[in-house]
């Protein structure tokens, strides 16, 4: 499972004050830059645990099978919409009784379509993630990432090296591993 960073909520201007102050820069000359390496630092950090840090809207597509179906991203929040999509890509909502749909403990979301005639692919909206805003994000994880992102502003020159450990020893509590 990989998260995609386009959708990513812009980084406020707190969590880039954060880095800032993590880098003792008293500037605003490079906040744009910081901005981008936090982002980058976010975007790692969710693959690394395998979950969405801000709630933000998915969608997944994938095959109707008469099986329950895991949803990409968690922790799932809500399944919003069932759609049925058509080859030429047109979707149509299915109503409630089409299809049964879950959402686990651990966040994970599963849908399961009832037989429909002529439905061979679906369209699932969610809302994933772990938090509602970047200032109720877990204090571990946002540490990691204003660290991270303070390591990556460091080395932006190609100065080579590992990022720090602590980092990963911030983020491993709270990772999420699919086993094969």
């Amino acid at each position: 499972m990989s998260f995609q960073p386009e959708n990513l909520p812009a980084m406020p201007v707190e969590l880039i004050q954060e880095v800032k102050g993590f880098l003792r820069l008293d500037h605003g000359e490079d906040d744009a830059a910081i901005a981008q390496m936090l982002s980058s630092a976010v975007h790692l950090c969710e693959n690394f645990i395998g979950q969405m840090l801000i709630a933000r809207p998915v969608s997944d597509r994938m095959p109707v099978r008469g099986e329950w179906q895991k949803l990409s991203k968690r922790p799932v929040q809500a399944i919003t919409l069932v759609e049925a999509v058509a080859p030429d890509g047109a979707a149509t909502v299915l109503p409630a009784s089409a299809y049964a749909m879950d959402i686990d403990s651990d966040g994970s979301g599963w849908v399961k379509l009832h037989p429909v005639s002529n439905v061979t692919r679906i369209a699932v909206t969610y809302e994933a993630g772990l938090a509602a805003d970047w200032a109720t994000v877990p204090a571990t994880l946002r540490h990691g990432a204003v660290r991270l992102a303070g390591y990556l502003y460091t080395h932006r020159d190609g100065e080579t090296g590992n990022p720090p450990s602590a980092i990963t020893a911030l983020w491993r509590p709270h990772r999420r591993m699919r086993l094969a």
